[in-house]
């Protein structure tokens, strides 16, 4: 198999219940995405699907197991090491965007190059050319608070993508939308990992969404079933 993969072993994850007790959220997952290949997660509320979602991004440590991008193994790293690691490999869009109110649309999506010690100058002019490619060219000096729901998600597109990440990383991008801005968003979002030829691996209680993707998976008392 390439190194151009996000691969989980045997990750399990639990969570104090009350009275020294453990709840598994997670049982041992075994799950490879990979970079140009589309994954998505489906399940009931509380299922663990975002859990999964943060533990292959790096975001929350898993009980046991193990996470590898690109031949990597994010969880034997130490915290600085590990957060360099993510912002190379990683891009995540949530459903809500987390944007910073106040910076501009193009600040905002320059963030993770400057992260990366790109220079203002160098990092603004990637973020604008992005920003441009999903439709907001006039919107790039505006805050957050100026923008539509549907602008607001497109600038976290932008800025998840800005980097060039092996994988982009989604929970339910589109939750937050209405039906037309929703489609907008994900054609947008699939258009741009098709061209850039990255992974993606979708968390999603939508149907259609899911059935954009090459894989689609069910998370269910912890473990994960193929979906036909």
């Amino acid at each position: 198999m390439s190194d151009r993969c996000l691969s989980a072993r045997a990750v399990e994850k639990d969570y104090p219940s009350g009275e020294g007790s453990l709840l598994r959220v997670l049982c041992g997952i075994d799950l490879t995405v990979e970079s140009g290949r589309s994954v998505s997660i489906m399940g009931p509320s509380g299922a663990g699907k975002s859990t999964l979602l943060h533990i292959l991004g790096a975001l929350e440590r898993p009980s046991r197991g193990e996470v590898r991008a690109c031949g990597q193994a994010f969880f034997e790293m130490d915290d600085s090491r590990r957060s360099a690691m993510r912002n190379r490999f990683l891009g995540f869009v949530f459903q809500f965007h987390y944007l910073l109110a106040e910076f501009s649309a193009v600040e905002n999506v320059a963030m993770p190059l400057r992260i990366r010690g790109v220079e203002p100058q160098e990092a603004n002019e990637a973020a604008s050319a992005i920003l441009a490619e999903l439709g907001l060219a006039e919107r790039l000096h505006h805050r957050p608070a100026q923008l539509s729901g549907g602008e607001q998600q497109r600038v976290a597109v932008a800025r998840a993508l800005v980097h060039q990440p092996e994988f982009v990383l989604a929970d339910e991008p589109t939750g937050n939308l209405d039906k037309i801005n929703g489609k907008m968003v994900i054609d947008l979002l699939f258009e741009q990992l098709e061209k850039r030829g990255m992974g993606f691996f979708l968390v999603t209680h939508d149907e259609s969404l899911a059935a954009l993707t090459e894989r689609r998976f069910l998370l269910e008392e912890g473990r994960l079933r193929p979906l036909s």
